[in-house]
């Protein structure tokens, strides 16, 4: 191990190579899941945060030896971590690309963005040859992407705060949908109103923000209550 914490050709490989696999195995996860950045994406991202550190210990290494007579001659000043700073800012542009608005007013790609910032970081931890973080840090991140996703689901749709799309066919059903939330005593926050449009027809529909009940906390069944009137064409719950 002492060697690959070393400036030479076999600890580059191994660090490039690193953090190719890091980034690979992040990138694996979000393809799977068809996410905005996958498999190649974050792989690179990866690559590139690693090369970067090393580039600013190559020219450390050669400040202090093939050029250091131009050092001396010109006071020439160097600060290897201006390199990574400049990654981590610059990485900024990318995440934000992955955050997309869709519709009814939802955003996704904030996982996705944020998968990328720990990728580069993971990477210029691979550059710099501090493996011990680099280990921790993938095995957290899966943990973090993978492991923890359907427990984060089941949380969601536990809470007493639901947000669903629902589609009906006149807009005077929508005070029968209010009547049924305030049947079983829940609040209802906010509604947006909209109109599709669908093989030539126009039809409202509506994002409800609701908060449930104590007694009638289960969100299946509100959903499947409401799914089950005539007017209603369908409906969705909206997980952020």
């Amino acid at each position: 191990m002492g060697n690959l914490r070393e400036f030479n050709f076999l600890s580059v490989l191994v660090r490039l190579v690193l953090a190719m696999l890091c980034g690979a195995v992040i990138g694996y996860g979000r393809t799977k899941k068809k996410r905005t950045a996958g498999f190649r994406t974050f792989m690179i991202t990866a690559i590139g945060a690693a090369l970067t550190v090393l580039l600013s210990m190559y020219e450390y290494e050669m400040l202090k030896g093939a050029w250091s007579s131009v050092v001396d001659e010109v006071g020439m000043k160097f600060d290897g971590s201006r390199f990574g700073a400049q990654v981590i800012s610059g990485v900024g542009f990318l995440a934000a690309g992955s955050i997309v608005a869709v519709e009814h007013k939802q955003v996704e790609g904030l996982t996705t963005a944020t998968g990328l910032f720990c990728s580069v970081c993971m990477g210029l931890a691979c550059g710099a040859g501090f493996y011990e973080c680099v280990f921790a840090a993938l095995i957290m991140i899966i943990i973090a992407l993978d492991v923890l996703e359907p427990l984060e689901v089941l949380y969601k749709r536990r809470r007493r705060n639901i947000t669903f799309y629902v589609e009906f066919d006149h807009m005077e059903s929508l005070q029968n949908i209010i009547g049924i939330l305030k049947e079983r005593d829940s609040s209802i926050h906010n509604i947006d109103v909209e109109r599709m449009h669908r093989s030539g027809e126009k039809y409202p529909a509506a994002v409800f923000s609701v908060r449930l009940s104590k007694e009638h906390p289960s969100h299946s069944e509100i959903l499947s209550t409401i799914a089950e009137r005539p007017y209603v064409y369908s409906i969705q719950e909206l997980i952020s």
